[in-house]
């Protein structure tokens, strides 16, 4: 199995070599050893179209207001196909100071220093996959964030979770409490934009099978790992999701290009427009000049 390099590792090196996988953008003998790794489709799963029959959001009981589900495989040494990072972001089992996490451009860490968005629950979810479940609320915009880590070694079972999710399966209801009123939420195969944000584990290995949409809801995915649209393009397709946003090449998958293709998706702008945003977002943190960050974001099909 080829090792991939996390982008810490490359922080002093030339411009645009920064990655969740490693190597340099484009290189080739990266990609040809990848395309050797690139999953099947295969056909629907009767199980997961079982499950997608809930009401859907602001119905029923459910709280209005368009739900994001963000699924984060935590960076692990360990368990996944990367040259080892310092223990403490690679750690798939340690939240505070993980890569993709706990650490300063984590999804955890970065939505609760926004502005925009209020942390409004925190604590462990229901599957044993997930460390750590976090919903944030948007102060200006009637939107829903949830955060889920999973471990490190179930990122195969993050990205499965992810394409169910994307073809309208596994409904998760969230249920807590909010300025001591209760508030019920659908998200999962329920949410408006799913997002994956870690390591491309389909570099890695292939899934079983892939779902076909189960139902008409309209969902958008955004795919922050390395390759994205190389290696999630195949099995995307039968789920009917709109690829929002995707990538051309190896890359640090870090909240702020998250947040700000966010920004772009609650404010009603078009693909290219959010495309131009990561693109200028990631120019602004990773330096690697704004005509590469371009090249290496995609749209749309």
């Amino acid at each position: 199995m080829m090792k991939h390099l996390p982008w810490v590792f490359f922080l002093f090196a030339l411009p645009f070599t920064q990655s969740g996988c490693g190597g340099q953008a484009g290189d080739s003998s990266v990609a040809q050893a990848a395309d050797q790794q690139r999953p099947r489709v295969a056909g629907e799963n009767n199980q997961l179209k079982s499950q997608a029959k809930t009401p859907a959001p602001g119905m029923a009981g459910f709280a209005p207001g368009r739900v994001i589900h963000v699924l984060v495989a935590l960076c692990d040494n360990e368990h996944q196909g990367i040259v080892p990072v310092p223990a403490k972001l690679g750690n798939g089992e340690e939240l505070a100071g993980n890569l993709y996490w706990g650490a300063g451009f984590g999804v955890r860490t970065f939505f609760t220093k926004s502005a925009e968005w209020r942390l409004v629950r925190r604590g462990a979810a229901p599957d044993p996959a997930v460390l750590e479940r976090c919903v944030f609320r948007h102060r200006n915009k009637d939107a829903w964030l949830v955060a889920d880590a999973y471990r490190g070694r179930e990122i195969r079972q993050t990205i499965s979770d992810f394409f169910a999710y994307v073809a309208g399966a596994k409904d998760r209801m969230l249920e807590f409490e909010m300025d001591s009123r209760p508030v019920r939420l659908a998200a999962g195969g329920r949410a408006d934009l799913i997002t994956y944000l870690g390591h491309d584990g389909l570099m890695d290995f292939r899934l079983d099978n892939y779902p076909k949409k189960l139902d008409d809801k309209s969902r958008d995915a955004i795919m922050l790992c390395c390759l994205s649209r190389r290696y999630f393009s195949e099995p995307l397709k039968p789920t009917g999701a709109n690829p929002l946003l995707w990538t051309n090449g190896l890359m640090a998958p870090e909240a702020y290009i998250l947040k700000t293709a966010i920004d772009g998706w609650l404010a009603g702008e078009g693909g290219e427009r959010i495309r131009e945003r990561a693109a200028t977002s990631y120019n602004t943190y990773q330096k690697c000049g704004l005509r590469a960050a371009r090249n290496l974001f995609s749209t749309g099909w």
